[in-house]
Formats: C-alpha cells, structure tokens, sequence
C-alpha cells in the first residue's frame, strides 16, 4: 500500500539535499561555459594543432561515460599528491564533460550564422575585436540559449552519478532514505518529484531568456 505520509516525510531531507545537485549542476555548467568557450575558439582557429586538440578533446569527453570519467578523476588525483573534496571533484569533471557539449553548441551557432554579417562590419570599419563582441556573439547567445538551458537539465540528471564518491546528493539522500524507512517506492518517487521541479523551473527559465533575448 503506498504511504502518503512517508512520501512527504521524505521531501524534506531531499529538498534539503537538493542543494548539492544544485550546486554540482550550476557549477559544473559555469566551468563548462569556460573551459567550452576555449574549447570552441581552439575549434575556430587557423591553427591546425588547435583544431585538433579540440577534435581530440571533444571526441574524447563525448566517447567516455561521465561515470567513468569521474571515477578516475576521483581516485587518479591522490596518485599525485591531491586531496581535493569530493564535492570539487565532481564539479570539476561534470564542468569539464560538459565543455565538449558546450563547446559544439557554441561552435554550431556560430557556424550557423551568415558570414556576410561579418564581412559587412568589417566593411565599415569595425575592428576584430568589436566584430566578435557586437554582431557574432550576442546573435551567437540568442541562438544557442536553448541548446544550453537543455544541457543545464541534462546536467542536472546527471548528477545523480557523483552518489558513487559519497555526495549526498538527491539520488544519495533518497538511498539513504529508503534504507531507513524500508519504503523505496515512496522515497523514490519524492526523489522524482523533486527532479521534476527543479528540471520544470530551468525550463521556464529558458523560455524568459529566450523572451528577453528574442530579436
């Protein structure tokens, strides 16, 4: 019989480790707005090395579960004298798994925009630098906001793998839940609900961006 009270018994601790994922997920896609950024203008550059670099960077972090990339970014770095927490651990490789995402997004809107824009502003004068920041750029944001904002949802999901180094996380703290009520399909469905929430609220957030950034 399913219990209504064990299920709202147990949105309280989820709720309060919600943060954790938060903080993973908005983390990680802050590193992986950088590190991608880079990635994307090594991709972009005359530079053939830099292209493959960023070939080889992109293939690699796509073709490797983050799962895996996390285990051995976890337990590789005391094998050179680091003991960083788990908490930086996980921030640190969901952000740069995320940069080869991220990375393809920004380098498909830029691609996809006419060059004629370019070659007219530099037509009238406009240096490299400004050509970049007040004509691809800005149309650059707009175009990939919602490639972005569905990263940000993904990486959210995707959270949920950092329970296997002790985070407690949501997918963590409903574990730990469930073995302490015996109750797993109401703390799991909590569990649901609270993802559901979280992924609903950055979908709406997506769409006022993309309101607030529209031409």
């Amino acid at each position: 019989m399913f219990s209504i009270p064990v299920f709202l018994e147990s949105l309280v601790p989820l709720f309060w480790a919600a943060r954790f994922t938060l903080l993973i997920s908005v983390g990680g896609i802050a590193l992986g707005l950088v590190i991608g950024t880079l990635v994307c203008a090594a991709g972009l550059s005359p530079s053939r090395a830099l292209r493959n670099f960023a070939a080889l960077w992109v293939s690699f972090l796509r073709g490797v579960p983050l799962l895996v990339q996390l285990l051995v970014f976890y337990y590789s770095l005391p094998l050179i004298g680091l003991d960083v927490p788990a908490m930086v651990a996980a921030i640190v490789t969901v952000g740069i798994c995320a940069s080869a995402y991220i990375s393809e997004i920004w380098r498909g809107a830029i691609n996809a925009l006419p060059r004629g824009q370019a070659e007219a502003a530099v037509a009238i004068g406009m240096a490299p630098t400004d050509v970049w920041r007040r004509v691809i750029l800005p149309q650059a944001v707009t175009m990939s906001l919602p490639a972005l904002i569905n990263e940000l949802i993904l990486l959210v999901k995707a959270s949920s793998l950092v329970s296997v180094v002790g985070i407690l996380e949501i997918t963590r703290a409903s574990q730990a839940q469930a073995a302490t009520t015996f109750r797993p399909l109401e703390v799991y469905l909590a569990a649901a609900c609270i993802y559901l929430v979280i992924n609903l609220c950055l979908a709406a957030l997506g769409r006022w961006l993309e309101h607030r950034t529209a031409v």
